[in-house]
């Protein structure tokens, strides 16, 4: 099965659509899937992409195939999806993040996002053009799914803090929520690090069980409310590309017919880029929203002797996990490589524009 990109929606709709002509109107649902996402029910964006993705399989299928969403209020298990699409027996497929998973499998971290690594278009462009998605494809193939892009964030705030960083010292022993790679970083700098779901983060924060917590952003952030007990909001450094992901059964997938295979693939696509382009609207709106209606919002940016030592930190881990492990090696070699090739043309072009006409 090829993994890489159809080449654009508008082939990917046609062939669809040529499928669709052969297939009877009034066709009977012949497939029946489940799936399991980490998010809550009801949740905006994320959930909101899961919904559209299963809309569009149904519709393009002409009912022939439908998938029933249950969120984590229904399965209880956030942190399980990976387990319960490897087994199959429940669940076909899954909406989550690729780095939920590092205590099971390291190598399955950095198709989420790497701290100080690529922005989406860069990260879009090495999954589909730079070998990204054989990666993960190659890492995947282990745990019998598959892993398909699931929707991007941006680049994510580094968080919100109860008090203000002025130093390395305010990093010690404060309590953080802050999953993948970027944990791992900030515990070299004494931030105690946990993982919290979703659903369960606004009540951490205000019993005080976390000190800070990151989210995503002015898309989501304002509507968890975590602005009434952790004033300050800081700038991100940590998820420059947060990409989720569909996780889909490999032996489930494969029985599929080839047309269903076809829109399954074409679905997910295009509801991962228009949770990019959403996550990216609501951002803005609503950090227009924060300048004007919450004052008392603190925006900052870490301190340039914080973002030094996260650097140093990130790299030496880097260097250590390389070292133990060839298949992370490899796809942060990658990463790496891409990332040097493709900056230079983020530097000249949007780089270059922004500095210029930013007023």
């Amino acid at each position: 099965m090829k993994l890489r990109a159809v080449g654009s929606f508008l082939v990917g709709l046609l062939v669809v659509g040529l499928v669709l002509s052969s297939t009877p109107a009034d066709a009977a649902p012949k497939y029946r899937w489940k799936l399991a996402m980490t998010w809550p029910t009801n949740f905006p964006i994320f959930g909101d992409a899961v919904i559209k993705m299963a809309d569009m399989v149904k519709s393009m299928s002409n009912g022939e195939m439908e998938i029933r969403i249950d969120s984590k209020n229904k399965h209880k298990a956030p942190f399980g999806i990976l387990d319960m699409v490897k087994s199959g027996r429940q669940y076909q497929m899954g909406h989550s993040a690729s780095y939920y998973w590092k205590g099971k499998d390291l190598n399955t971290m950095p198709f989420t996002t790497m701290p100080f690594g690529m922005t989406a278009p860069e990260q879009y462009a090495w999954f589909y053009y730079g070998g990204g998605m054989e990666l993960m494809k190659k890492t995947y193939d282990k745990h019998g799914v598959y892993s398909f892009l699931g929707g991007n964030t941006g680049n994510q705030m580094g968080g919100w803090f109860r008090k203000e960083i002025n130093d390395l010292d305010d990093l010690k022993g404060l309590k953080m929520r802050i999953p993948g790679f970027a944990g791992e970083v900030l515990s070299k700098l004494g931030v105690v690090v946990t993982n919290i779901p979703a659903g369960e983060l606004y009540t951490a924060l205000d019993r005080g069980t976390l000190d800070a917590l990151e989210w995503v952003g002015p898309s989501l952030d304002i509507k968890m409310g975590f602005h009434k007990i952790a004033p300050y909001y800081y700038t991100g450094w940590h998820e420059p590309a947060t990409e989720l992901q569909f996780l889909v059964n490999k032996d489930k997938f494969n029985s599929l017919p080839k047309h269903l295979q076809k829109i399954l693939t074409t679905a997910m696509q295009y509801a991962a880029y228009d949770m990019y382009t959403r996550s990216y609207h609501d951002s803005a709106i609503h950090w227009a929203a924060i300048k004007k209606e919450y004052p008392h919002i603190k925006v900052r940016t870490f301190p340039k002797s914080v973002i030094k030592r996260m650097k140093a930190e990130n790299q030496k881990l880097l260097v250590e996990k390389s070292a133990t492990n060839s298949e992370f090696k490899a796809i942060i070699d990658s990463q790496s490589a891409y990332m040097k090739k493709v900056r230079e043309w983020t530097r000249i072009s949007d780089f270059s524009y922004l500095q210029d006409n930013l007023e």
